[in-house]
């Protein structure tokens, strides 16, 4: 019999966190949360660990801790918060694998954490890459440490590169499905409210990774998480638009030869097939029936009219303190549309302003990429209170 893995899970209650514990849930015997945290839904943390029964729990909003801590009273559940705790939380000795399902570059310090701790990675943030790639891949490397990705584009390619060589690939392909307004006239763009944009046509995600659909900065985001997770140069990735979702990704290689990883649309696929790794196990996802499925597209992304997923590329090659940068700025506009204070066009807008205003720093330390994160916050709020 296999031992349990041992699981620290990083953003529980968004939907990459629901969607794990739904895949430990179907495996008892292989999987077992020791540590799950969370932002600030204290209600759905303490319900979560209720059923799974972890030695501690972290939120990190600190005024929430209080009302965690009455909920877990007695349960002999160690409730930890703040930014502290989620590092705490990170590098507990008795876990060997940590799953960061958080949203954003907050994710990047309890990843470093608990790779120099020596933790295995399942990684759905991948903010995570394109802030601090070099210093994840670098620690990573150096601990001996495996990062296995649970990004659906990710992990398709990750999967059809298992027992081949990189000198024998071409280029990448990420697929991406165009989001809600793949076929709307830019003319319209102005007109687009959040809650047409978190109408996403197949998958069911949390809002900022939605509208980063909407935008498609996701797919340019997940450019440069490729970029480090196969050490692969920019014009060795493309990006291919798919709307069924059916092809999650594709490998060519030098022969003219393509691998492509199929599924129906369920984030439970690519987190089961990290959390079992090398393995693969049988369970809780819907099987494709291929006499069933629609025809499947594909088209090239409208780039002059979705600039974020060619910002993003430019800022991957630029590299240095850009990808903190544009992250920054995109996260910033992000909850400025989605509270209603800016227009969706003004996304792209505030990402190139805050682009070309801030200095780069070229090989950045943590340090620097910290203070790079919060100079952009400000700069981006500034420039949206002046809109």
């Amino acid at each position: 019999m296999k031992k349990e893995k041992k699981i620290i899970l990083l953003g529980s209650t968004g939907s990459i966190g629901i969607n794990t514990l739904d895949v430990v849930r179907d495996n008892p015997d292989r999987f077992k949360i020791i540590a799950l945290a969370a932002k600030r839904n204290w209600k759905k943390l303490a319900d979560q660990a209720l059923e799974f029964h972890p030695d501690v729990v972290s939120i990190f909003d600190d005024d929430e801790s209080e009302k965690l801590q009455k909920a877990l009273a007695g349960t002999g559940i160690k409730v930890l918060s703040g930014k502290k705790g989620l590092i705490e939380i990170s590098i507990l000795p008795e876990a060997e694998m940590l799953v960061s399902a958080l949203v954003g570059s907050i994710g990047l310090e309890p990843v470093l954490s608990a790779i120099h701790a020596g933790k295995n990675i399942c990684l759905a943030n991948k903010e995570t890459l394109v802030v601090g790639g070099e210093l994840v891949i670098e620690a990573a490397q150096k601990k001996n440490v495996k990062i296995l990705p649970i990004d659906s584009e990710h992990s398709a390619i990750f999967q059809c590169l298992q027992n081949s060589e990189m000198k024998y690939v071409n280029k990448l392909i990420l697929t991406a499905s165009g989001g809600p307004f793949r076929s709307l006239s830019a003319s319209e763009f102005s007109k687009i409210t959040p809650k047409q944009a978190l109408k996403h046509p197949n998958w069911e995600m949390g809002g900022k990774i939605t509208i980063d659909s909407a935008t498609l900065m996701n797919k340019g985001l997940e450019i440069i998480e490729a970029r480090w997770l196969f050490d692969i140069g920019f014009d060795r990735i493309e990006v291919v638009i798919h709307p069924q979702s059916i092809i999650h990704s594709m490998v060519e290689f030098i022969d003219g030869s393509v691998l492509a990883q199929l599924g129906m649309p369920d984030m439970r696929l690519p987190i089961k097939y990290a959390l079992s790794y090398p393995e693969r196990l049988s369970g809780c996802s819907e099987k494709t029936d291929f006499l069933k499925l629609p025809p499947l597209t594909f088209e090239a992304p409208r780039i002059r009219d979705f600039p974020c997923l060619e910002y993003a590329c430019e800022a991957g090659k630029r590299s240095g303190t850009m990808p903190c940068i544009v992250n920054a700025a995109n996260e910033i506009a992000v909850e400025a549309f989605l509270n209603g204070k800016i227009s969706f066009p003004a996304i792209p807008e505030i990402i190139r302003k805050c682009m070309n205003s801030l200095k780069i720093i070229d090989n950045p330390k943590l340090e620097e990429l910290l203070t790079a994160d919060s100079e952009t916050r400000k700069l981006a709020e500034d420039i949206i209170s002046r809109l």
